[in-house]
């Protein structure tokens, strides 16, 4: 009887280090498959804006001060990036853009866009930090940009064309839009 428990205890202690070693073995391949696997990037929906082609010129007032243009020639590439007030993505992703202000201004320049009431606009500018976005309220621009899905980026290049658009959802989706750029002008 002492026999048949010691082997029974035996043969259990062995199935336990069988199955930590598979444990172990499927944790590593998870880690080297998450290595190999590329971000995704942004996605992109609008089917009037193309890649390579012009973007639409505006020249609109800024709620913050100024007037700003798109479009066109400029001394920088633009990033317009779509948002609004009520969006919960939107407000977790200007952390982000503040930093990408800072880190990208020598060759970017980024645009905040959207559609709605000015009240509301305003508080949101005041209670985000947002003054020193130029801050476009315009349909329009929305309309001419086909944005659906919200938050959205565009990027223009200086020259005035549509390097890259997509679904911002995250700041890796974000740095995918500059990483196009970066391929297209290499």
């Amino acid at each position: 009887m002492t026999d048949a428990l010691l082997i029974s205890n035996f043969i259990s202690w062995i199935a336990v280090l069988a199955l930590a070693l598979t444990v172990l073995a499927l944790a590593r391949q998870i880690g080297i498959l998450h290595e190999r696997i590329k971000p995704v990037g942004a996605l992109s929906f609008a089917k009037v804006i193309q890649t390579g082609s012009s973007a639409p010129t505006f020249t609109l007032p800024s709620l913050t001060g100024g007037a700003i243009s798109l479009g066109g020639q400029q001394k920088k590439s633009t990033l317009l990036f779509f948002l609004s007030p009520s969006c919960p993505v939107c407000k977790v992703l200007l952390p982000v853009l503040h930093s990408v202000q800072k880190q990208e201004r020598h060759w970017l320049q980024v645009v905040l866009a959207s559609d709605g009431i000015d009240s509301a606009h305003q508080e949101f500018i005041r209670q985000h930090q947002l003054e020193n976005f130029p801050y476009l309220l315009s349909m329009e621009v929305g309309m001419a940009y086909q944005i659906g899905k919200l938050p959205y980026g565009v990027l223009i290049s200086a020259a005035g064309a549509v390097t890259a658009h997509g679904l911002i959802n995250n700041r890796e989706h974000l740095e995918s839009l500059f990483e196009v750029s970066k391929l297209e002008a290499a």
